[in-house]
């Protein structure tokens, strides 16, 4: 019931921590030390360097960006 109560890119982050592994904290903590970074190259890092998809790292920087004031 919680998966369908999330909008926005939190909506993919059920399936973010069954594929990965990892608690979504993780992942944040991950983009947070990346600061200062554009979007894009923190999306990168996390393709790169994690082997996590496109829309998945999008999402995972979409949100901490807006949830750190910085989007």
């Amino acid at each position: 019931m919680t998966e369908s109560v999330l909008k926005g890119p939190a909506s993919y982050f059920p399936s973010i921590e069954k594929k990965y592994g990892r608690p979504i904290a993780h992942w944040q903590q991950i983009v947070r030390d990346s600061y200062p970074a554009k979007h894009m190259e923190l999306v990168a890092l996390l393709k790169d360097e994690h082997d996590l998809g496109h829309g998945h790292a999008n999402a995972l920087v979409a949100h901490t960006l807006t949830q750190d004031g910085l989007k």
